[in-house]
């Protein structure tokens, strides 16, 4: 399936992996919720960061926008700036963040199970980090009109 971005709406459980390129590892899991906005859909993610070497976790949380473009999303960082977009049909992007190198791969062949795979490397960063989607339960399948 080639999901288009009202498809998204609603409540996923997400668990990420996040492995350094010296072999650590963190999780997170915890929700991503896209909302309905006048220019699209906000993202947002909460939940729980394990990390290597911590005692407990800590809270996590981020926002992006989520936009439509034709027949590819664009998605931004939480304050409108440019991060990355992709068509579902060639679901990989890039993202220069001086001097890292961003790479993702989104995979959506089980949707509504999907992946977004990511490589980062540079000479500040070198690590691989893959988050799971899955929609939460009892989250509503309808799907509100984007306003």
């Amino acid at each position: 399936m080639e999901p288009r971005l009202s498809d998204f709406i609603g409540t996923w459980q997400l668990s990420r992996r996040i492995v350094e390129a010296d072999g650590r590892c963190a999780t997170f899991t915890g929700t991503a919720c896209f909302t309905p906005d006048a220019e699209g859909l906000s993202y947002r993610e909460e939940g729980l960061l394990s990390l290597p070497g911590s005692p407990a976790p800590i809270r996590a949380e981020r926002s992006y926008l989520w936009r439509e473009d034709g027949d590819e999303i664009v998605v931004l960082f939480g304050d409108g700036r440019p991060f990355h977009r992709f068509a579902p049909a060639r679901p990989e992007a890039a993202h220069w963040c001086d001097p890292d190198d961003y790479r993702v791969h989104y995979d959506f062949s089980r949707w509504p199970v999907w992946r977004a795979e990511w490589r980062v490397k540079g000479p500040r960063k070198d690590y691989r980090m893959s988050g799971e989607y899955g929609r939460a339960p009892g989250a509503a399948l309808a799907k509100p009109v984007l306003l």
